[in-house]
């Protein structure tokens, strides 16, 4: 039996997308494998409390549970777009997650929890703790490479050698870094006096300029925004949005805002954050209802606009009545009347508000939208009092142009029936 060369290329391509998805879900299946095991360490050594400088068994546990979908997230891509490279970015991601988070639960549950139940904890905490290395390495290409899982131009390729190179000059280094474990751990290889102090300073100078790598890196979304069209465009703005709500908490947190919620509730709100980052950066790539985004956006908009204005109406309004009440009384306790009567208040603004704040971004954001929406309102107005047929062909094609702008735009009325009967030679 003969196959001919477009079979085997077939053959060939159908072996290899089933290597790629075999190796994407083991990928996957090893660092899920390494949460799992963290989890474990920290439910056994959850009734030991850690003294200072551990991280709670609370927190380790609600970090482990955030990044449960990095690894997951890669794998759907890879398995299904094995040649784009992005994919396999997460999963390197979600690989270096797991290593960095297991890191800590082990030296804690071996040190700590139950002293010499595994092996070697400071030298498998080095270990464990280098996979920040290659986390922070490909972070910047989480940027650089989407959707398409190519640079944007090829200006960009020295920013992404620059990146490996570092992260090639750290991994050693890390090594022989006292501070680069995870949790209050002598590492093993440490090397003190002022060599110490130079890869300590090397490192820190390595970690910065990554991090500004990465902000440039996130400058290419923009630059790519503004040539992509279509498809790609709807795919750079779920990932905005995603990355917009990751934003919401990453600097509240840099000025200190956590404290107010506590430790808990906030690192939970971290998670929903993360896990609406791999939700968007899912649909994304694999083109899942592309086009809602553009509803997404336009509700976040007003329902976050509307939240914070009522927010702040209602505790301007407590607290002057608050004011008021005290200047008038002198009593310090404010009466419930006055926590009643802001609550309807903001109830009868809700609606007006919201409508009001529908209307601006419509025109602000959505600005042909809006127009194209105003234009058919007011062609259905004369569709209903407009009765000359000629005319009504003229608006027809004056809201099609106006609404759509298309290059051409032409009218064609199918004849009446009777009419063409008419026109048929007895």
């Amino acid at each position: 039996m003969t196959y001919s060369a477009s079979q085997q290329d077939r053959a060939a391509d159908g072996i290899s997308r089933h290597t790629a998805t075999w190796l994407a879900w083991s990928v996957c299946s090893v660092s899920l494998l390494l949460i799992a095991f963290a989890l474990v360490l920290i439910v056994l050594g959850w009734s030991s409390p850690l003294p200072r400088g551990w991280s709670p068994w609370r927190n380790q546990a609600v970090s482990l549970v955030g990044v449960i979908g990095a690894p997951s997230l890669g794998a759907f891509i890879a398995s299904r777009r094995p040649k784009n490279p992005y994919g396999w970015v997460w999963l390197g991601l979600g690989l270096s997650f797991s290593l960095t988070e297991l890191a800590e639960p082990y030296a804690a549950y071996a040190l700590v929890a139950e002293p010499g139940a595994l092996t070697a904890p400071r030298t498998v905490n080095m270990v464990l703790s280098s996979g920040w290395v290659l986390m922070v390495v490909l972070l910047p290409f989480v940027f650089l490479l989407f959707p398409t899982g190519r640079l944007p131009t090829r200006r960009w390729r020295f920013l992404a050698w620059f990146v490996l190179a570092i992260g090639a000059v750290t991994l050693p280094l890390g090594f022989l870094s006292a501070d680069s474990g995870q949790g209050p751990v002598e590492t093993p290889f440490a090397v003190g006096g002022i060599v110490g102090q130079a890869i300590n300073v090397v490192l820190v100078g390595a970690v910065l300029t990554v991090f500004a790598s990465i902000i440039v890196s996130a400058i290419s979304l923009v630059v790519r925004y503004r040539s992509a069209s279509g498809v790609e465009r709807q795919q750079l703005k779920w990932f905005a949005l995603a990355a917009a709500f990751l934003a919401a908490m990453i600097i509240p947190d840099l000025l200190g805002v956590d404290r107010l919620l506590g430790d808990a509730l906030w690192n939970l709100l971290f998670v929903l954050a993360f896990a609406a980052l791999y939700v968007g950066v899912g649909i994304a790539i694999l083109r899942h209802r592309l086009y809602d985004i553009d509803v997404i956006i336009n509700r976040t908009l007003v329902y976050g606009s509307l939240t914070v204005t009522l927010a702040l109406l209602y505790l301007g309004g407590v607290t002057a009545a608050q004011t008021i009440f005290r200047t008038l009384t002198g009593q310090q306790e404010q009466p419930q009347l006055a926590i009643v009567v802001s609550t309807l208040l903001i109830a009868a603004l809700f609606n007006p508000l919201r409508q009001r704040i529908q209307s601006f971004i419509d025109r602000r954001f959505y600005r042909r939208k809006y127009d194209a929406a105003k234009t058919l309102a007011a062609f259905g107005s004369r569709l209903r009092e407009e009765t000359d047929l000629d005319s009504l062909s003229g608006d027809v094609l004056a809201v099609v142009r106006e609404t759509m702008q298309p290059k051409h735009a032409s009218l064609w009325l199918r004849p009446h029936k009777a009419d063409a009967e008419d026109d048929v030679p007895g």
